[in-house]
């Protein structure tokens, strides 16, 4: 109950602030969508060139040919080939990541194993290498060894104990 009352307080809330700092709400509001719009219009190309991109490659076979030498282990747990793909993605593009977890969700379903785990490991890792690039960046830290390594070992413990808790629960 409460929790479909927090977004209309929190406007109201908004619109009473704004009243009483005299501040123009409605233009507030259209500047704000007018400038939501133009970011949206220009991160669009780079999302459907990385979207793009990643099917190309996908649906081009050679992970599946890179790491067929996987076959035999994988077969041992249960898994099949297309977790590795988005396990090693993960840290270097969400988009790419989201990609190969909606083709898995195609072609095994989002209730499968392979759909579960998917899940599990977008939700337990992170775009490491972009988050580095993007906010070190723009704060001019130029070392990242650390951060890269701990970020990318965090990622490491995410996969490891995402495929284990799937293995275990499901």
């Amino acid at each position: 109950m409460a929790s479909k009352l927090i977004i209309p307080i929190f406007i109201l809330f908004i619109i009473f602030y704004g009243i009483l700092k005299k501040i123009d709400i409605y233009e507030s509001f259209l500047n704000g969508a007018k400038e939501g719009l133009i970011t949206c219009f220009n991160i669009f190309p780079s999302i459907l060139a990385m979207v793009f991109a990643v099917n190309i490659f996908l649906n081009s076979n050679f992970l599946s040919t890179a790491f067929s030498f996987l076959t035999p282990i994988l077969s041992k747990f249960n898994l099949p080939l297309d977790i590795i793909p988005m396990a090693l993605l993960r840290p270097i593009s969400g988009t790419a990541s989201l990609s190969i977890m909606n083709d898995i969700f195609s072609k095994f379903g989002p209730d499968s194993f392979v759909g579960l785990l998917a899940s599990t490991i977008q939700g337990s890792t992170d775009t490491t290498i972009y988050v580095l690039a993007l906010y070190f960046s723009s704060v001019k830290i130029t070392k990242i060894r650390h951060a890269l390594f701990n970020g990318l070992f965090a990622d490491l413990i995410g996969i490891i104990a995402s495929f284990i808790v799937v293995g275990l629960l499901f």
